[in-house]
């Protein structure tokens, strides 16, 4: 149970701290308490934690452990047993309807043991799991999608554990995004407009799920109960949802170059590009749409909270809305923070904030704009919001009240903030500065190599100002590709150990492990995860728009290597090493 209102309806409320629906969250406490979802006597301020402190996560977290450790290997020896019936024949529909019948009954008890309860939970997937598998292989994917949600909403409704209702909400928010994709006709089934359009889908829902909750509040128990169970499946979905959202942004500032850049950077290019004549229409809704969002969200938390009913604050939403034009996926989160903060939803509202960070982090790797133009639009924004700031703390301050709370925090705000603001200029231009020296460093010391490209699919070779790179690795290097989502991330990285000839064109040998040691006259380099593989240093090069066909004679990539592997692509070069562009 979250610690939110339950109304998510914007409101009027006092400029110092919103005040919810009187009565709403108190009705909507007593009727957990009434499903056993909260202790007796639970109050609102303990809504937030649901089933009172008997049972610490600490030891619910081992108490899982250990129920997952002693659940796999039954299930395991479950499947050896009967996997053939499983697989090919009608016992998926019997095993997976018992596994779940039988784990949701458990679960609805209420004086069942932790370690009962939280051994239910696999046995509770995997006959979801069953379910799933055998109406995806006799009916298709999208009937398996809706008869799975249709489970996942019943098990909900039947099991009144808050923290299983947050997961099912999640995976049916999942399951519905497959529902609504339009698998079927494959030209609209890759258009980067499908992704956009799902990601929407599931905001409708979301809010639709909120106002349905603020419509069944206080009508009766039955309409209670209808309150509490969607107050849990409303955040699981709005998680996934905020998942989605970032995913589809691709990576964030300094994320992207280390893991590689989403689709979502492409999004506006893309639509173009996939529906021909209409191209530019559809460009503009989706651009429209994304600022539409901003500017509503901005109304709600205006409504809500009279203090942002100001100019400066009206600014500030024409700023974000102005984002929303160039990051198409932004207005949406804008949306589902203003919501959630209005309505009290703090951890909503704070996974919302990060998102909307991530999104806005990603305009840095978004191809579809040039250089110069992100420069301009972000410089242009971070000194309209100085300006603002600046304003804002020569603003004379009204006599504090007696008894006034948050004054003194005003008061350092006020006095610390041109100060913190200097810092935090000193600190990004030193640590731009210190890369960018580290960078120079490798350009003049590192070795000289030269790695041959290899062959790319020419529709993606090219994309306007990006030409996507793959260079030849040693052949082991091929074993190593399922663990770069992990080793990449632990930051555990494999080296490619090779030889140069006469021309200082390598010769790879082998892939080694971390800092293994290397022969004389053999060197290194680090390689990169990139979208689940490996890669050197990048797989993307840019240049400036109009230049395709020069960068198109590119045969080999030039770097400068450091005794201790690290690398830097520093230019492209011919079939006869002829550097170009230079």
């Amino acid at each position: 149970m979250s610690d939110a209102s339950i109304d998510p309806v914007n409101r009027s409320a006092s400029a110092a701290a919103p005040v919810p629906k009187p009565g709403a969250l108190e009705t909507i406490v007593q009727a957990a308490v009434e499903q056993g979802i909260l202790p007796a006597g639970a109050s609102a301020a303990d809504a937030h934690r649901a089933g009172g402190t008997a049972r610490p996560w600490p030891v619910v977290l081992l108490t899982a452990l250990g129920a997952w450790l002693a659940a796999l290997p039954l299930l395991a020896m479950f499947g050896l047993f009967f996997g053939e019936w499983i697989v090919r024949d009608a016992g998926a529909y019997v095993i997976g309807a018992v596994v779940l019948a039988g784990a949701t009954a458990a679960l609805r008890s209420k004086d069942l043991p932790i370690f009962l309860e939280q051994l239910a939970f696999p046995a509770l997937l995997t006959g979801a799991g069953l379910l799933g598998f055998a109406f995806g292989r006799d009916m298709g994917l999208q009937p398996a999608a809706a008869f799975m949600l249709v489970v996942a909403l019943a098990v909900a409704a039947l099991v009144a554990l808050p923290w299983l209702r947050v997961l099912l909400g999640a995976g049916a928010a999942a399951l519905f995004a497959v529902l609504i994709w339009p698998g079927s006709d494959g030209r609209w089934a890759l258009s980067p407009l499908v992704p956009w359009s799902m990601v929407h889908g599931v905001l409708a829902v979301w809010v639709g799920l909120l106002l349905w909750q603020r419509h069944a509040l206080g009508r009766g128990s039955a309409g209670n109960w209808l309150a509490a169970l969607l107050e849990p499946l409303a955040c699981g979905w709005l998680l996934v949802l905020l998942w989605g959202i970032c995913g589809l942004s691709g990576q964030t500032f300094l994320v992207g170059g280390a893991f590689g850049a989403g689709i979502g950077g492409e999004l506006v290019r893309e639509v173009g590009r996939e529906v021909g004549p209409r191209a530019f229409a559809l460009q503009w809704l989706v651009q429209a749409a994304s600022v539409l969002l901003a500017l509503v969200a901005a109304a709600i938390a205006q409504r809500a909270w009279p203090v942002l009913r100001q100019p400066r604050a009206a600014v500030v939403a024409l700023v974000l809305a102005m984002l929303c034009w160039f990051s198409p996926l932004l207005g949406s989160a804008l949306l589902a923070l203003a919501i959630a903060g209005t309505t009290r939803r703090w951890g909503q509202a704070t996974a919302a904030a990060l998102a909307c960070t991530w999104i806005m982090g990603g305009f840095y790797y978004l191809l579809a704009w040039p250089l110069t133009t992100k420069a301009m639009v972000l410089v242009a924004c971070g000194a309209l919001l100085g300006v603002l700031a600046w304003s804002a703390l020569r603003t004379p301050r009204a006599a504090a009240v007696p008894g006034e709370t948050g004054h003194a925090a005003r008061h350092w705000a006020h006095r610390m903030g041109p100060w913190l603001l200097a810092l935090s200029a000193v600190a990004t231009v030193a640590v731009a500065n210190i890369g960018i020296a580290d960078k120079e460093n490798t350009i003049a010391n590192g070795q000289k190599v030269y790695v041959p490209l290899a062959p790319v699919d020419p529709r993606s070779l090219m994309q306007g100002d990006y030409m996507r790179l793959r260079f030849t690795l040693p052949p082991m290097v091929d074993i190593d590709r399922r663990e770069a989502g992990v080793e990449g991330l632990l930051g555990s990285r494999p080296y490619a150990v090779g030889r140069l000839d006469a021309r200082g064109v390598v010769a790879w040998e082998r892939v080694e492990k971390y800092d293994a040691p290397i022969a004389p006259g053999e060197f290194r380099i680090q390689l990169t995860p990139k979208n689940s593989d490996w890669t050197l240093v990048t797989d993307g090069w840019y240049f400036a728009e109009g230049d395709a066909s020069r960068w198109e004679q590119a045969r080999f990539g030039e770097f400068r290597v450091q005794p201790d592997g690290k690398a830097l692509l520093v230019g492209m070069a011919d079939d006869q090493l002829v550097p170009i562009g230079r």
